[in-house]
């Protein structure tokens, strides 16, 4: 991963939310979620704009989202194709992976 990317920002807007990465160009990836009750998020969206391919973005995105989720003690559901995909590699997301 690129040390050299930005920090994430959490937007959070009540029932959905957004971490979001932006570039100096204006440029923004982000990875989107719905909350659903107290204890449980849904990752909607991982989008990556071409100013940050190949640069770690989307793998940043979905990981803080599984730490912040981690910590509070909640539960993914990962039905964007790419966090589905980065759940299946990482083996030690399982904890915080719904079933």
């Amino acid at each position: 991963m690129n040390e050299q990317l930005p920090e994430i920002t959490l937007e959070d807007n009540g029932s959905k939310g957004r971490y979001v990465l932006r570039g100096p160009d204006g440029a923004e990836a982000e990875m989107t979620f719905t909350k659903v009750g107290e204890r449980q998020i849904i990752i909607d969206h991982t989008g990556v704009p071409d100013a940050f391919r190949g640069q770690g973005a989307g793998l940043r995105l979905v990981t803080r989202a599984v730490e912040d989720a981690r910590a509070a003690g909640k539960t993914i559901i990962p039905l964007c194709p790419f966090a589905a995909a980065q759940f299946r590699r990482h083996e030690e997301w399982a904890d915080v992976l719904k079933r």
